[in-house]
């Protein structure tokens, strides 16, 4: 009933995905949040979070940045990073993850969406028929309407651990 707002996958950091492994499964592209994604909620681009681009950039990868902030916040963040983007997305909508996706000239199958939120994020990846991992928020500091998200989002959360618990067992 909820399968759409579950992620394939949960990693505890964008800093800590396995890129080498999603290169090798044939991945060519990424869609990356940035708040509690890469940085903390409105912060700028930070070394590590440019570093992590041109990483991937330089490894293959196309990198894109898909966002439901204004654009001052979202390119001021891409061009601090050395990427591309799209801003006021509408999350969960399909139209920026499609955009994106158009624009670094891959199929949705070769592109992986990573995010910190389900209601956005994953949701969205999800409608757009695309591959993503959630990843752990970065920073507790939030903005009331996002901690809301997150107190809806707990009871899901706990469905998707336990069915990957019951997976592995399984395994």
């Amino acid at each position: 009933m909820f399968g759409a707002l579950l992620p394939e996958r949960f990693v505890k950091s964008a800093y800590k995905v396995d890129y080498d492994d999603l290169y090798r499964r044939g991945y060519r592209g990424l869609i990356f949040d940035i708040d509690n994604t890469l940085v903390p909620h409105d912060a700028p681009a930070t070394a590590r979070a440019a570093m992590l681009v041109r990483k991937l950039r330089k490894r293959g990868f196309c990198v894109e940045i898909v966002s439901n902030n204004e654009e001052p916040r979202v390119k001021s963040f891409a061009e601090g990073v050395g990427c591309d983007y799209v801003y006021k997305a509408g999350k969960p909508k399909c139209g920026g993850y499609l955009e994106a996706v158009r624009k670094m000239g891959l199929r949705r199958e070769a592109v992986m969406v990573i995010g910190d939120q389900l209601f956005t994020d994953i949701w969205g990846a999800n409608r757009s028929r695309m591959h993503n991992i959630l990843v752990g928020r970065i920073s507790f500091r939030e903005p009331p309407h996002i901690h809301l998200k997150r107190i809806l989002e707990y009871p899901l959360l706990l469905a998707f651990f336990a069915r990957e618990k019951k997976r592995t067992k399984s395994s």
